[in-house]
């Protein structure tokens, strides 16, 4: 049962306790006031979550005491109660902000809707406005972790644009976060409460992919042998997560942005549109401008997805959030694997400091993973590290003919291929290796060397 405060404001002493009699049999904790100043001071000190309230009262009436609740505290929900004559002025209250109106004589079946609705909305503010103060005092938004602020910039950006609609296009290096940031826009959106779908253009074949967004009926091409639900219709209601956008085959990007602009889909095979109510964002990991001047992105698709940019900064931009990284980390890596890792000590501290992460946080999970099932005490020390952690940094710096040599100008994206292609030649071409030591996925790898096409690269993408 729901043991929300609610708060009759009702001039009339039979109805009021008549009310209140009604509300407390429903489980709810109901209190009473005689008018609407008597309400306003019960707002201030009993906080009820519903405040049900006649339109018309002595004194202060219901419009002017909306007005100070909605001033004074926006998670409150206030239902009016009209009577004949006044439903006009109830939805200009309304438009103030109030929840409801329920017409005198009150139906009682009907009032249990309005507060159970009522009920449930408030808990949903309340969710968010302590997600808010979580965000706020200790620098932390779901999986998101971060006081810095260049993290606090993105904690702002995804509070924004989560309740509404639009797209949301969301940038980065590999590893920085961008489907968390996804998850977090759907988790404090209205449709939190239906599916989140993920799926990565880079990790399909160009051959599935159509089949896989839109679906295909049961024999559609060879191999069709059922009919197929794609991910737009499996997050119907929610939200969906284009992952690696720039991945995705150019003529599968037309159709997309069909769907998107007629919200309807037509299954492979199918000769019936489907009509669909899906929230779409999407990620990359390449510049969106650069991979439109190279053909990759459809501009117009970029546009429609580039309703709302959110940024993902690379860890070696906000070092200073690597420790509160570290600690939320080793929590989920001990749930994990059943360990108790409490912390990590100073030197290995500095050397993340000193690290410049070109896996950015999925790097830190992987080593820290590392660590956690390799360490026999609770505090994980150099010896748990990776062997030649670190090495490559100090390489890089260093006059050793194996360095990468950087001059003052050089970009950071020239830097990282440097880096990559000088990496995969210091290990005779093992790409495995190479993507361990640079702290990013295999695929990754070979979508960089994908992406470099120099001679180099191509040699390096030929199997060992």
């Amino acid at each position: 049962m729901s043991q929300e405060r609610v708060l009759i404001v009702e001039d009339e002493e039979n109805e009021r306790t008549g009310l209140a009699e009604i509300v407390s049999s429903w489980g709810y904790r109901a209190e009473t006031a005689a008018d609407g100043l008597e309400g306003w001071e019960k707002v201030a000190s009993w906080s009820p979550a519903i405040v049900v309230t006649d339109l018309k009262m002595p004194g202060m009436g219901g419009m002017e005491l909306l007005e100070r609740i909605k001033g004074h505290a926006e998670t409150i929900a206030v239902i009016l109660v009209t009577a004949q004559g006044t439903i006009e002025s109830a939805v200009q209250a309304i438009k103030m902000g109030a929840y409801n109106y329920i017409p005198k004589p009150i139906e009682t079946a009907r009032l249990r809707i309005l507060l159970q609705n009522a009920a449930d909305n408030y808990r949903d503010k309340v969710e968010k406005e302590v997600m808010r103060r979580k965000l706020r005092d200790a620098g932390s938004l779901g999986s998101l972790v971060g006081a810095s602020k260049k993290m606090q910039e993105v904690f702002h950006l995804i509070e924004m644009v989560a309740p509404s609609t639009a797209s949301v296009l969301i940038t980065g290096e590999s590893g920085t976060g961008k489907e968390l940031v996804a998850r977090n826009i759907h988790e404090l959106s209205p449709r939190r409460s239906k599916p989140f779908v993920p799926i990565n253009c880079a990790a399909i074949p160009e051959t599935l992919i159509e089949s896989e967004i839109f679906g295909h009926e049961k024999g559609a091409f060879t191999g069709a042998l059922e009919r197929r639900t794609g991910c737009f219709e499996l997050a119907e209601g929610g939200t969906l997560l284009l992952d690696e956008i720039g991945e995705m085959p150019v003529a599968t990007q037309a159709k997309l942005l069909r769907v998107l602009e007629d919200r309807k889909l037509r299954r492979l095979g199918s000769k019936v549109e489907t009509t669909v109510d899906v929230r779409v964002l999407a990620a990359t990991n390449k510049i969106p401008e650069d991979a439109v001047a190279r053909g990759e992105l459809r501009n117009d698709l970029y546009y429609r997805l580039n309703v709302f940019n959110i940024h993902m900064p690379p860890l070696r931009e906000h070092k200073e959030d690597v420790s509160a990284v570290v600690d939320a980390l080793l929590k989920d890596m001990n749930a994990k694997h059943g360990r108790n890792v409490k912390t990590v000590s100073d030197a290995v501290l500095t050397l993340f400091q000193n690290h410049s992460w070109p896996g950015n946080v999925r790097e830190l999970r992987n080593t820290l993973e590392r660590g956690v099932i390799v360490c026999d005490a609770a505090m994980i020390e150099t010896r748990h590290l990776p062997p030649n952690f670190g090495k490559a940094v100090s390489h890089s710096l260093s006059d050793d003919s194996d360095t990468v040599r950087l001059g003052v100008g050089t970009t950071v994206e020239e830097a990282e291929r440097r880096l990559i292609l000088k990496t995969i030649e210091s290990t005779n071409n093992n790409k495995t290796r190479a993507a361990e030591i640079l702290g990013i996925s295999l695929k990754t790898l070979h979508n960089k060397l994908k992406e470099y096409g120099s001679a180099a690269a191509e040699a390096a993408l030929k199997e060992q």
